[in-house]
């Protein structure tokens, strides 16, 4: 489980209790990832060492392993699938193509606070930490969004998943009605969506 906020310091993994106590309740295991955040000593490759860090501790249990993200957790769990492994990578409202979400000016170009420029500045950290430009994963792939997401839009997911499938990917994309929040709530439809996806 690894949370959103944009990479930023403000957020914290506290944003996943919800959904790890209820995956707890079903008798699976929850590792609520915490990294290091933008302007808390995160960013290019702090962050992305922190996520491979748990995600190889966690595979390590020998159980089929699952990373589930929301937001920009969203983008780490399918980066870190894809660098690590994993049976199942679920992103939810995720931010899958960092390229894209500077272009788009997202959260004040977050993407760029975490990699530390522009995609015309250091296209290889793009292309190293971009899920969408380390296609194909080679991994099933679980993509949730909301049509009424105005933080991130649900086109990122859309084009994300055309792009997956074009390279070969197993991946398959749920669109509910909600906002871009309401999937942090066990009760949404958004959650029992990937409940009944997991292994």
């Amino acid at each position: 489980m690894i949370h959103g906020g944009f990479w930023r310091a403000r957020y914290g993994a506290d944003l996943m209790d919800p959904l790890c106590d209820d995956l707890a309740t079903r008798g699976y295991r929850a590792w609520n990832v915490e990294y290091r955040r933008v302007g808390a000593g995160g960013g290019w490759p702090s962050t992305f060492e922190d996520v491979e860090t748990a995600m190889r501790a966690a595979a390590a249990e020998g159980t089929p392993l699952v990373t589930l993200g929301h937001s920009a957790g969203g983008h780490l769990a399918l980066w870190a699938a894809a660098r690590c492994g994993a049976d199942l990578a679920v992103a939810q409202a995720g931010v899958t193509d960092l390229r894209e979400a500077w272009e788009r000016g997202l959260s004040s170009r977050a993407a760029g606070e975490l990699l530390g420029g522009s995609p015309d500045e250091i296209p290889e950290r793009y292309a190293a930490a971009s899920p969408a430009e380390l296609l194909p994963l080679g991994l099933r792939q679980l993509v949730v969004h909301g049509r009424r997401d105005d933080i991130v839009p649900p086109e990122l997911s859309r084009t994300y998943v055309e792009r997956a499938r074009a390279a070969g990917d197993d991946v398959e994309l749920v669109e509910c009605d909600e906002g871009h929040f309401e999937c942090l709530d066990p009760a949404s439809e958004s959650w029992a969506a990937i409940v009944e996806r997991l292994p």
